[in-house]
């Protein structure tokens, strides 16, 4: 009978019949399988602190389903603060009870004390999974790598002193307003090394670019001499030590930029890309030129997937090798996730060696296919040109999964800083991805 008004509310969150709230109780089950998922986060989360004191935190298993919320759905922290307050499949997912209430900055500290390795442990833990429930067999793979961008600005000699310069004045203001006496040991060159990094920015006419960054060299280099004579005063201050050991950790980028300012501008010299550092904040990024035209900045990422489209493995590369140097790792990491090698391989063709598939029959592989023959023979890689086709074609899937990765799952640029982070920034988008096409396999079970 239908009232006026409600007068009494179901104090219960229960469960909805939207498809999407039925994909996150599924994948609840997935973990409520599988406790030992929380004791792995749990061990991020307390490190070496006590545990017998203090405010009772969130548990390990409420992290892990906070950091796959925020991937799944693509939210900042704060936009997570809110969802977790106003949806009950939210709240019902993460176990919230009724009285607790995260703020944004705890979830944001809490998500970025997991490991990169913590990552992968769940990671195989749940392929562990998928392969019981026949999911996926891991008899067929495919094999593609892609770029995870590092969340930098464009690159440019000029911005990076300029990034330098205000860096280290902002620090050292940060350390005279402490101690007033620091004032007048360091010059401020921010503005002239600002005017001038525009000026090379967003100039119309002809200007004398070697003249403009001699002066931002000078100005950059007086004020890593002060900031070096500044750290020596307070070596002993302890109320400065964090500011200090931020200031040197700064210098040696800063010093790195001076140099490969110097050589590339004023001497003419070409440094290699190895040599080179693109920013100051993220330094660990690595530049990445596709296909001889265009270059990014970021990492380069090795996928493999299987038949059930899951990521089956992530390896995040450092530097920029040659997709051909990946394949017998590729096989290898198979066989120790799997006990056994693949029975097919599809890989693009920038992987195509008569050496790699050499290598690949040799570890147990019977067929192996690249969609670029590159010199090889069908019967080389394949039984049948039948079977070098289907093969061919399925390795056309990945690029669709990597896009999916990309653009609902926020891999495409990394918004987390520093090499761990991005490590597992990478690891959390393959996770939730996975769980989410393991809630689908399992949803389309129940209802077949």
């Amino acid at each position: 009978m239908r009232q006026f008004r409600e007068n009494q509310l179901s104090l219960t969150p229960t469960w909805g019949p939207h498809q999407h709230t039925r994909e996150l109780q599924m994948i609840a089950r997935i973990l409520d399988a599988h406790p030992q998922l929380g004791e792995f986060v749990h061990r991020d989360l307390v490190g070496e602190r006590r545990t017998d004191t203090g405010r009772r935190g969130l548990s390990g298993d409420q992290v892990l389903r906070i950091a796959l919320l925020k991937q799944i759905h693509g939210l900042s922290y704060r936009e997570l603060e809110f969802h977790l307050q106003d949806s009950a499949a939210f709240r019902s997912f993460v176990g919230l009870g009724l009285d607790e209430w995260p703020r944004f900055q705890t979830l944001q500290d809490n998500v970025k004390r997991m490991r990169p390795e913590t990552w992968e442990a769940i990671h195989r833990v749940l392929i562990g999974f998928a392969r019981s429930e026949g999911i996926e067999r891991g008899e067929t793979v495919r094999t593609d790598t892609t770029v995870v961008e590092s969340n930098i600005h464009e690159p440019a000699d000029s911005a990076l002193l300029w990034d330098g310069v205000r860096v280290m004045t902002r620090i050292l203001l940060r350390m005279a307003k402490q101690r007033p006496s620091l004032r007048k040991a360091f010059p401020d060159r921010r503005r002239v090394v600002k005017r001038r990094a525009y000026a090379i920015k967003f100039h119309r006419r002809a200007i004398d670019l070697p003249a403009s960054y001699r002066v931002m060299i000078r100005a950059t280099e007086e004020v890593c001499a002060a900031a070096r004579n500044v750290a020596e005063k307070v070596a002993h201050v302890e109320k400065l030590e964090p500011l200090r050991t931020e200031l040197l950790a700064v210098l040696p980028l800063v010093e790195r930029v001076i140099d490969q300012s110097r050589r590339r501008v004023l001497e003419g010299e070409r440094v290699p890309a190895n040599q080179k550092i693109v920013s100051i904040f993220e330094p660990h990024t690595d530049i990445l030129v596709k296909d001889n035209r265009t270059t990014y900045y970021g990492h380069k990422v090795c996928l493999t997937g299987g038949k059930s489209s899951l990521i089956l493995d992530c390896v995040i590369e450092q530097g920029n090798p040659t997709d051909s140097s990946l394949v017998e790792r590729t096989i290898e990491r198979h066989i120790d996730l799997f006990s056994k090698a693949p029975r097919q391989v599809a890989m693009d063709g920038g992987f195509a060696s008569k050496n790699n598939v050499a290598t690949a029959k040799a570890l147990g592989v019977q067929d192996m296919a690249f969609n670029k023959k590159s010199g090889l023979e069908i019967h080389e890689m394949v039984r049948s040109a039948w079977v070098f086709r289907r093969l061919r074609d399925f390795r056309s899937g990945i690029e669709g999964v990597i896009s999916t990765l990309k653009r609902a799952f926020q891999m495409g640029r990394c918004t987390w800083r520093g090499t761990h982070s991005f490590r597992a920034y990478v690891w959390s988008s393959v996770t939730s991805f996975n769980l989410i096409a393991m809630a689908r396999h399992l949803l389309v079970r129940e209802f077949t």
